[in-house]
């Protein structure tokens, strides 16, 4: 793991260090691995705050014993750098935005936008697309088998977790396996579209305007699914995905996300946060097939869509020094068991979680920040006592609707925060119909939402919240009983920073 060129490390003392902008770059993966062979973790803030003071005593000069080669040892300087974290507290702090060396590993898939790709290049695409439709159905690298993967008949998917986005990762590298493997396409990519602009033309046009399931994909489930077939993929007018893209805050989520230091603030860590709110609500706003988890990838929009939310992980990655195992396991609190064997697994893949955070894929755009505009965000609803910590008047509020039982929901289901009697914001969940048929489901059962927004957009205003369910407002009514949903509660807080 590199440190971002504005964090010197090594050749100067730093008063007031934090984890996220220097501590962490003191170790470097040999030393990481060198230390968990002995039950001491020093990747991750929790546990090197647990191991500090024996590290001290340990790489202290002039007569350290750790790191156990001499190239690696510290000096005057970062040891007392790293004394002064220890004095101060251990702040956590936030990353600093930079543009960090490669992971090591030379780039050799560069995805594009798909509005950028030349006539010989989207042409070559169609090529691939309509190559894999076209295969019979019981070859594994047919389009309906790869599609399969994800919602009817097998529903592998893995959302609403942690390895939600190395799951989908790798699914986007075997589907793009599959197109290389149509003969002539063996250089082809899978382009993305960038959801902050409209829906492209070319992806209204055929092969990827729609799909007609061959044969009944809820057929072979267990225990089987009917009322996917007939069926042809659907999705709504251009300009309604614009308007939906507005109405669920998609691009303010992804905005959000893209500004954390941690990796539970960007994914998701036992809450609803927003990279994942993103991926939900971007769902629903392409429906009605993308927002159904049990077709959503047969609708050809669903590989542009998440080539995108993979881009934007890379971004955030490259941001916060996170495109090494070391430098991404360093934004995680004390949850790292699910980068390590047996709860590393991705299935139908042999592929784990741990192994897709160093890609060979790049894009042609990443979103990413230069050094002087500043740190990234680490605002929080509680902060440890021994901090100090500041209200700014523009911090924002965050709303959590808390403890939803979507089990008892039966699809994928709205949430809208009502100010006075009108939406001031709503959010789109995504889940099949029976959502206790799904193991994944069952595991994660209780979920909140989270909304953040400015102070003025809630005071002196009387709330309240709404559950919809889309696909059964005729059996349902106009809104989902909250009783039915767990009765959730309502949790308001100013969100603070480290000061």
């Amino acid at each position: 793991m590199t440190p971002p060129e504005n964090s010197p490390i090594a050749e100067q003392v730093i008063a007031e260090p934090t984890y996220l902008a220097h501590i962490r770059f003191f170790f470097r993966p040999e030393d990481v691995t060198h230390m968990a062979a002995k039950g001491i973790e020093l990747g991750t803030y929790e546990g090197l705050k647990s191991n500090a003071l024996s590290v001290h005593a340990v790489t202290e000069p002039p007569t350290p014993t750790m790191p156990p080669d001499t190239e690696g040892q510290w000096s005057a300087a970062r040891s007392q750098t790293f004394r002064n974290w220890i004095i101060n507290g251990y702040p956590l702090g936030t990353a600093t935005p930079a543009e960090p060396p490669t992971n090591g590993q030379a780039p050799t898939r560069l995805r594009k936008d798909v509005t950028t790709l030349s006539d010989a290049e989207f042409d070559l695409l169609v090529t691939a697309f309509s190559g894999l439709m076209a295969r019979d159905l019981e070859d594994p690298n047919s389009y309906f088998a790869l599609a399969g993967h994800h919602g009817l008949p097998h529903s592998w998917c893995l959302h609403h977790q942690d390895r939600y986005n190395p799951w989908h990762r790798e699914y986007l590298r075997v589907f793009e396996d599959a197109l290389r493997s149509v003969p002539g396409c063996e250089t082809v990519t899978i382009p993305y579209w960038d959801i902050s602009t409209p829906l492209p033309e070319r992806l209204q046009q055929p092969p990827f305007d729609a799909y007609v399931l061959p044969a009944d994909p809820g057929a072979t489930a267990t225990p089987p699914v009917t009322g996917y077939f007939p069926y042809t993929t659907q999705r709504y007018a251009a300009a309604d995905i614009a308007e939906n893209v507005i109405g669920y805050e998609v691009l303010e989520d992804i905005a959000t996300s893209l500004t954390q230091s941690l990796w539970g603030a960007f994914n998701v860590n036992g809450y609803q946060d927003f990279s994942i709110q993103a991926h939900d609500s971007g769902h629903g706003s392409i429906g009605p097939t993308m927002g159904t988890p049990e077709v959503a990838s047969y609708d050809p929009v669903f590989w542009f869509f998440h080539c995108n939310l993979d881009r934007l992980w890379l971004s955030w990655q490259t941001r916060v020094s996170a495109t090494t195992l070391t430098g991404f396991r360093s934004t995680l609190g004390e949850d790292t068991d699910w980068l390590t064997a047996p709860f590393n697994a991705l299935p139908p893949y042999s592929t784990t979680a741990d192994q897709t955070i160093e890609t060979d894929v790049t894009y042609d755009r990443l979103e990413l920040l230069s050094p002087v505009e500043g740190p990234l965000e680490n605002l929080s609803g509680n902060i440890d006592a021994a901090h100090t910590f500041a209200f700014r008047s523009s911090s924002p509020v965050s709303v959590r609707v808390k403890g939803i039982h979507r089990l008892n929901i039966p699809g994928s289901f709205i949430v809208t925060l009502l100010a006075d009697g009108e939406p001031v914001a709503k959010r789109f969940f995504f889940q099949p119909n029976n959502p206790p048929g799904c193991a994944n489901c069952v595991q994660h059962g209780i979920v909140n939402i989270d909304f953040r927004m400015p102070q003025e957009r809630l005071l002196n205003r009387t709330m309240s919240v709404r559950i919809d369910v889309p696909g059964h407002a005729e059996e349902i009514g106009t809104a989902f009983p909250l009783a039915q949903a767990g009765n959730p509660t309502i949790n308001a807080r100013l969100l603070v920073e480290e000061a």
